[in-house]
């Protein structure tokens, strides 16, 4: 199945793009290619770009709080299992704090690296990373990997905090959801959305041999769905058919 996420709000499209970026950073990370360790650093500077907005680390915070409150409010129930929920508390508990201690803007101690900020400032410039740009960036290349690995690793223990806060900011909203089959007549699905409650995330899964494209669009009354296909054109046609997918909806 391919699985297609759609925000139901600026925030969590934040969020979503920043775990995108987080986990491309990582496999990155782990290769040893200077090419590789080239989009890694790419990679730290666009994450410190989507998270330098004032309201970043205050946005990530009151989302933990907002979920320690409600799974205290579970305490004494007998359909919940205490051990679990004093684990999951404590998960939040522990990347609260992390967070919080972090001073200043995710990556703030990255922008007193001059070399680093020699990058930043050629990387979005087309070929402007040459060796005759940047000599020194491109002697690193040429260090042996596990030096690179070292290197990153060092520079990204900045970001982590606010990577483990989102993954698991993401996990709980994910798991919030239970998945339900529905069909599409004609290509097109629409519903309403309950009143009194706040989605934050849809989940679409879809079987790929269909090779059918889903077009998603929502607010906090209604979502649409409207499957489309690449044609030998190479642009996107409505499909037309009956088609069935997953759908998920997530608090």
């Amino acid at each position: 199945m391919i699985l297609y996420e759609y925000p139901f709000n600026e925030r969590v499209r934040t969020y979503l793009r920043l775990e995108h970026l987080f986990n491309r950073l990582s496999d990155l990370m782990s290769r040893a290619d200077p090419m590789d360790h080239h989009f890694a650093i790419q990679s730290i500077f666009e994450i410190m770009d989507v998270a330098s907005r004032a309201d970043m680390k205050s946005d990530v915070l009151k989302d933990i709080d907002r979920h320690r409150i409600q799974l205290n409010s579970y305490r004494g129930n007998p359909a919940i299992s205490e051990k679990v929920l004093d684990e999951v508390i404590g998960q939040l508990d522990n990347s609260f704090s992390q967070l919080n201690a972090m001073a200043g803007k995710t990556g703030q101690p990255l922008t007193e690296n001059d070399w680093l900020m020699a990058i930043r400032s050629r990387i979005g410039i087309p070929g402007g990373t040459c060796e005759f740009d940047l000599p020194a960036y491109f002697h690193w290349q040429h260090q042996a990997p596990q030096r690179r690995q070292a290197d990153l690793q060092r520079w990204v223990q900045t970001l982590v905090p606010l990577a483990e806060a989102i993954a698991l900011l993401m996990k709980m909203m994910r798991d919030s959801g239970s998945p339900h089959k529905v069909v599409a007549p004609g290509g097109q699905f629409q519903q309403n959305l309950p009143q009194g409650r706040t989605y934050q995330l849809l989940r679409l899964a879809i079987d790929p041999r269909l090779e059918l494209i889903p077009e998603i669009s929502g607010n906090r009354l209604m979502l649409s769905v409207r499957l489309l296909r690449l044609g030998d054109d190479e642009r996107l046609h409505p499909a037309g058919e009956d088609a069935a997918f997953e759908l998920t909806l997530c608090t």
